[in-house]
């Protein structure tokens, strides 16, 4: 009895040796697995301004966003220059660039077969009337602040 359980122990001993026999994965191969599994073209917060940050609900805090940020530009463009202008202008695409130093950028998005506008005026009015634009938290992803684009159709021309 006493040979079998030492035999036993042995034969334990010898596997458990197997163990610390493991191998250790290379680091750039997991980093390329970890990187792989990111999605890039999403964020895990978006953008958010002062008046949206109470909302918990992720879909209706982006929605607030958004809808805040159209109304502000709104307000700020459509009230005389942009309309007398282009008086047939009703809605006009903004490309808006939010980095991670929460900064902004208002860049126009006219169709390149236009002549009928002038992008350069336009770009002017945008950073005049939005140079004091109201703070913006930027994106966040896996806890770091991203910079984040994206177009914005902004109603220039309200019918009465």
């Amino acid at each position: 009895m006493k040979k079998t359980i030492q035999l036993l122990f042995l034969f334990l001993t010898i596997q458990s040796c197997q163990y610390f026999d493991k191998k250790v994965p290379d680091e750039n191969v997991l980093l390329q697995q970890e990187l792989k599994k990111i999605n890039w073209n999403e964020v895990d917060e978006f953008p958010s301004v002062l008046q949206c940050d109470t909302i918990k609900d992720s879909e209706i805090k982006k929605q607030c966003f958004f809808d805040y940020l159209a109304q502000t530009i709104q307000e700020r463009i459509g009230i005389d220059t942009l309309q007398m202008l282009y008086p047939e202008m009703d809605t006009i695409e903004v490309k808006v660039t939010i980095n991670p130093d929460a900064s902004l950028q208002f860049e126009p998005q006219l169709p390149k077969d236009s002549v009928a506008y002038d992008k350069i005026k336009i770009d002017s009015i945008l950073t005049a009337r939005l140079s004091d634009f109201p703070k913006v938290e930027p994106a966040i992803k896996r806890g770091i602040k991203v910079k984040t684009q994206f177009v914005l159709p902004v109603i220039i021309k309200v019918e009465k």
